[in-house]
């Protein structure tokens, strides 16, 4: 077992794996910018130490200081949490180098999924079904004008280093498809140094699937099902639900796929293999090889501590269960809290005034903030994740309403209002909904 974990993250990610540190026994040390020396989890760590300034980059991201917090330290592993530098294979190499251990997959897994082109291809030969489109990079527009010919528009050209929904581009005809080549590529090339773009054919109506997985060192792998993650905004996911509303047996065959698969691999730690489904297919879009925003979910509806396994499994424990000892049941639904307008998605940074979140059975609210914090301008705006469980997906809905009605946070704007409003949407009670059903929805509520 690890003496002692460094904490690589901020926000509510970070006091998440603080819990299940202190739980297992574990030291914790926060790293934390100037911006954030009043957060939660800066207070609630063993040990805290200042790695920078407010930017990112010199803080967060900024490898050669979070290396010599823990020398400082005396941490001998570094949980990523998500975002920053999770998936940052050049991070893992450093820390072995300097026999920090990665609570993470291996370095190799890291870098195959990391690249979009090299896990497309991955997919192929591990035999997960791909949506049509290029083999590899498009370099120009005679060779994308051929793949878009050959499986016909729609199309979607996407950054090879992508993520988040940055670097793509959809293209409805030819006429705008050499704009959207230049585009997509300029865009991923500023924000991921990387100009590299692929192409896809466009789905029309898919939902988007994703698989969670958690595997040992001794390539024991199984999966925690499946969540459905198709209420987005310009591909930013804003509630996730599981199980999802797809056919049981479809279901059960693609998380054994993608277990079958990643076997092979020997691949270990927690991982996530996306997908869109359409007309009763799977199409592999992406692996996440790090713990996802809304792993709450499954954990509601497993019953089964996801952090704490991977930290197990980092420490070279074998899985403390197997796929049929697993026993899930009920409903979980997430929202995104996040410190933004609920109409135009706007950013409100500024300081919390008053908070206080919702409890009561089937409750669980992920955060780090309370009255008083300031909510700095410089990161993500992910404040809170409201986490409802119940025995079925309409009581889960209607204890969600409850507890959002019950969240009060005062001194900012928030996404509260939206979430409120999309609860009392047929289409999504009905669970009738696919990725572009928010945005269409909300298209059409803002015209007179």
């Amino acid at each position: 077992m690890f003496n002692k974990v460094l904490i690589a993250n901020r926000g509510e990610i970070a006091i998440r794996i603080l819990r299940a540190c202190k739980e297992l026994g574990i030291q914790t040390v926060a790293v934390y910018s100037t911006a954030d020396e009043n957060a939660m989890h800066v207070k609630m760590a063993d040990e805290s130490i200042c790695i920078g300034p407010p930017p990112s980059l010199k803080s967060y991201l900024n490898i050669p200081a979070i290396i010599s917090a823990c020398e400082i330290s005396g941490a001998d592993a570094v949980h990523p949490g998500y975002g920053f530098l999770s998936e940052n294979f050049g991070f893992v190499e450093k820390l072995e180098a300097h026999s920090i251990k990665f609570i993470g997959p291996k370095f190799e897994h890291i870098k195959m999924m990391g690249d979009k082109i090299l896990a497309k291809k991955s997919a192929v030969n591990l035999g997960i079904p791909i949506i049509p489109g290029s083999n590899g990079e498009v370099k120009d527009f005679k060779e994308a004008k051929k793949i878009a010919d050959k499986i016909g528009y729609p199309i979607i050209i996407k950054a090879s280093s992508g993520g988040g929904g940055r670097g793509m581009t959809k293209v409805l005809e030819e006429k705008d498809l050499d704009s959207s080549l230049k585009k997509s590529a300029l865009e991923a090339k500023k924000i991921f140094n990387d100009e590299r773009v692929y192409i896809e054919k466009y789905l029309q109506n898919p939902k988007h699937i994703e698989v969670q997985i958690i595997g040992d060192e001794y390539n024991n792998l199984i999966h925690l099902g499946e969540r459905d993650c198709s209420i987005q905004r310009r591909n930013q996911k804003l509630l996730e639900e599981s199980p999802s509303i797809v056919d049981r047996k479809i279901r059960k065959d693609i998380c054994q796929l993608t277990v079958d698969s990643l076997k092979s691999i020997n691949y270990s730690s927690v991982g996530t293999v996306e997908y869109l489904y359409e007309d009763g297919n799977f199409y592999f879009m992406e692996m996440n090889t790090r713990l996802q925003v809304e792993h709450p979910v499954t954990e509601e509806i497993y019953n089964f501590d996801i952090v704490k396994e991977q930290i197990l499994s980092a420490s070279k424990y074998k899985l403390s269960v197997d796929q049929n000892s697993l026993n899930p049941s009920g409903h979980s639904i997430e929202c995104r809290i996040n410190a933004e307008n609920p109409d135009t998605f706007i950013p409100s940074p500024g300081i919390i005034s008053n908070f206080y979140d919702p409890g009561g059975p089937g409750v669980r609210v992920d955060s780090g903030c309370y009255s008083g914090l300031e909510i700095p301008p410089h990161y993500d705006s992910l404040i809170a994740k409201l986490i409802v469980y119940d025995k079925d997906r309409i009581s889960c809905i209607k204890r969600l309403k409850r507890s959002l009605e019950e969240f009060v946070i005062e001194g900012i704007e928030t996404t509260i209002p939206f979430f409120l409003d999309l609860l009392e949407q047929e289409k999504f009670l009905n669970g009738d909904y696919d990725i572009n059903w928010l945005e269409d929805y909300q298209n059409n509520k803002e015209r007179p």
